[in-house]
């Protein structure tokens, strides 16, 4: 793909795979962080109301949307969603556009990244906080590109 001036334009490397869900979440290690996946996986369908996919190796993704930048860089990337590393549980829920800090301020311990939260174990976290950050991020996404519940 060729974008402003020639120049070739990256292509995502992160895609909608197709791989099975539930498989890759039974097999999360260790066993603590299996069950706040799988805790993650119910919050995120009940406040999407979109099933996962699995997109790339090891993130669950809930809708996407396609976008085009100025630059002519165009993609499809997942809505939402979350991927259970080893030292911290990521949540991509917060597309970058919004100011999300009141409710980040009742959430409980976390770090932030560019889009995304970095969660310690989920008991210290406030799940109707973090459930209300899932959708205010989609909300504020749509807003920009239209969601759709499929990659």
């Amino acid at each position: 793909m060729a974008g402003r001036g020639g120049r070739a334009i990256a292509e995502n490397k992160t895609r909608a795979t197709g791989a099975d869900v539930a498989g890759f979440l039974d097999a999360v290690e260790p066993a603590g962080r299996r069950a706040d996946a799988l805790l993650l996986d119910g919050v995120f369908r009940k406040v999407t109301g979109f099933k996962p996919h699995l997109w790339g190796e090891s993130i669950v993704g809930y809708g996407a949307y396609h976008y085009v930048y100025d630059s002519g860089r165009a993609g499809d990337f997942l809505a939402t969603g979350f991927a259970p590393r080893k030292a911290k549980m990521v949540v991509y829920i917060l597309p970058g556009y919004a100011d999300f800090s009141g409710l980040l301020s009742r959430l409980g311990p976390h770090k932030l990244g560019k889009s995304c939260l970095y969660l310690g174990r989920l008991t210290q976290i406030d799940m109707d906080v973090l459930a209300q950050l899932i959708r205010a991020g989609l909300d504020d996404l749509g807003n920009r590109w239209p969601v759709r519940a499929e990659p």
